[in-house]
């Protein structure tokens, strides 16, 4: 549930933080508990943990060993209080959202944002009867433009996909605490061990742990970690947390929990009654994951470099948009943010005349496929597929035109992933 700060190096904590040898078996791997039901010691215990008394495992779609390992493992590498995983990440945006929206209430969100997610915000969460407005994130300004009482929080990506824009997190959180209001970021696409957005002012993060977290494709999850920072009482604006809850008789999360009381509201509330649970065999998987993230980020940032390097001076690239570029104008933002790098997604475009989409026909190494932050290297034409239900006006502003091309680079050779581009950009 809560989670100790830690002060073992990130990639100590990505192997150890949250975990412990199994008390009956000594297994030193922690065990995918699959289970759907606990034991109680009594009738009070029981009860005790259903009225939110004590802590401990119920259900397991509220709680699991397993899930909770992650948990907390992930919410101390983002330096968070406490972190709800489930499903997939778009399960994680839906559950950040509940605790604080009511029907008529509003979000801001940036326009660079994944197209699936546009979409989500735009027309599923209308169904809910929350609304959203898009605005150029790049200048901060423009979320102080339109804010009004209505707005709730709002939400932009660290690093976005597929754009790769960076927007500047600190500047944003001082506008949303101007406002009382959350600042949740998506930090999917840089992971926590390239960008800390709590470092920089943020409420709560998002991840789809599908991508980075997992990093070999075989696993779907998402998860949101609180900061414990923000100020639930003091804002006055979000009764789910201030207010007596009447499935609760009458408790207050704000006064009750404090500092994790978001995180308690998630999963006492949101999980239960939207039921989006992670099973226990992807905690595992992602687990497994986390122990490895630090060493293959910076194997995929480096790769990225020398690639998007390679494209840039390529004369059949118009353009690549990279911000580990010199050329790039996120140059500012990626060296206060991302000092480590800028993560391997990146999108680029052929010049008049040239086929972008023949390149994706004609290479053997990348895989043509709908997802990121696999070892394997990756590339897709998001107009087509993953921003296919935007109009072309959001495809434009979200970085995916029709001339757009996607790279996730992954962990083989970049001399071998160069030689394929290479080969394809030949046939174009």
């Amino acid at each position: 549930m809560a989670v100790p700060k830690d002060k073992h190096n990130f990639e100590t904590r990505t192997i150890h933080a949250g975990a412990a040898p199994d008390p009956t078996t000594g297994a030193r791997s922690t065990p995918i508990y699959q289970t759907t039901a606990y034991a109680f010691d009594s009738t009070e215990h029981a009860a005790s943990l259903f009225n939110l008394q004590n802590f401990g495992f119920i259900y397991s779609r509220l709680t699991n060993p397993t899930v909770s390992v992650l948990e907390e493992r992930l919410a101390n590498l983002e330096n968070g209080r406490a972190a709800v995983a489930c499903s997939t990440g778009h399960a994680a945006q839906l559950l950040a959202l509940h605790p604080l929206m009511n029907p008529g209430d509003r979000l801001i969100a940036s326009r660079n944002l994944y197209g699936g997610s546009i979409t989500q915000f735009s027309h599923s969460f209308k169904r809910f009867g929350w609304g959203v407005d898009f605005v150029d994130g790049t200048n901060p300004n423009n979320f102080s433009k339109i804010i009004t009482p209505k707005h709730k929080c709002i939400f932009i990506e660290s690093l976005s996909n597929p754009g790769g824009v960076i927007l500047d997190i600190e500047k944003i959180s001082t506008i949303s605490k101007k406002h009382q209001i959350p600042l949740i970021v998506d930090n999917t696409m840089a992971s926590p061990y390239l960008c800390n957005p709590f470092k920089w002012g943020a409420d709560i993060i998002t991840h789809s742990m599908t991508k980075f977290i997992g990093g070999h494709g075989n696993s779907m999850g998402g998860i949101v970690i609180e900061s414990g920072n923000f100020d639930w009482l003091a804002s006055k604006k979000f009764t789910s947390l201030t207010g007596p809850s009447a499935s609760y008789h009458g408790l207050i999360f704000a006064e009750t929990f404090g500092d994790f009381a978001y995180s308690m509201k998630l999963r006492a509330d949101s999980l239960r009654d939207l039921g989006s649970s992670l099973s226990p065999t992807n905690a595992f998987y992602f687990i497994t994951g986390l122990e490895t993230l630090h060493i293959r980020m910076e194997r995929h940032c480096k790769n990225a470099y020398k690639i998007a390097n390679f494209l840039e001076k390529h004369n059949k690239i118009a353009w690549v948009s990279y911000a580990g570029l010199k050329s790039s104008s996120f140059g500012f933002l990626a060296r206060k943010y991302m000092k480590k790098g800028v993560g391997p997604v990146f999108t680029f475009g052929v010049k008049k005349g040239f086929s972008g989409k023949k390149i994706i026909s004609n290479v053997n190494i990348f895989s043509h496929v709908a997802n990121v932050g696999d070892t394997r290297s990756l590339i897709l034409h998001p107009a087509s597929t993953t921003h296919n239900q935007l109009t072309e006006d959001q495809k434009i502003a979200a970085g995916s035109g029709q001339e757009v091309i996607r790279l996730s680079i992954g962990l083989e050779h970049a001399d071998d992933l160069i030689e394929d581009l290479d080969n394809s950009l030949k046939n174009i």
